[in-house]
């Protein structure tokens, strides 16, 4: 099962304000621990909003629009991720539990997500069968 710890912006982070020497090496240590478990897939912070592009689909069939940032919604803002796989959601909640304060000031905030595997959305096995090949080009051209 793969989860995503889901890093919520605050407004220090969507003003770029880095994080401290002290937050870095708590989240070096958290993701040292994750790789010495096996369990962890991905983990990256991102940029402010302030140079991202917001693509919205106002009418079913037309043109996507961009937008460009920054977006106002700081509570709704992502600034960064972990993706873990585990074998169970009780795994990942204590996984979760574990991160330091994201933002290392008491304004941090994780949402933990459950990532939908494609045998969860597909039914007809010819086109699970072609996501699946999909993921094994994927890992492959990786490595």
């Amino acid at each position: 099962m793969r989860f995503m710890m889901i890093v919520n912006a605050t407004k220090d982070s969507e003003a770029g304000k880095p994080p401290t020497k002290e937050l870095i090496e708590a989240m070096q240590r958290y993701n040292e621990e994750l790789v010495k478990a096996g369990v962890l897939v991905a983990a990256d912070g991102l940029h402010s909003s302030s140079d991202a592009i917001r693509i919205t689909y106002p009418e079913p069939g037309g043109k996507p629009k961009l937008i460009d940032g920054p977006f106002t919604e700081v509570k709704e803002m992502i600034a960064g991720y972990t993706l873990i796989e585990v074998r169970s959601r009780e795994e990942a909640i204590e996984w979760a539990l574990r991160m330091p304060d994201p933002h290392g000031n008491g304004e941090g905030q994780i949402e933990l997500r459950q990532i939908i595997e494609p045998h969860e959305m597909m039914e007809d096995s010819e086109t699970l069968a072609k996501e699946l090949a999909m993921r094994q080009e994927i890992e492959r051209t990786k490595g």
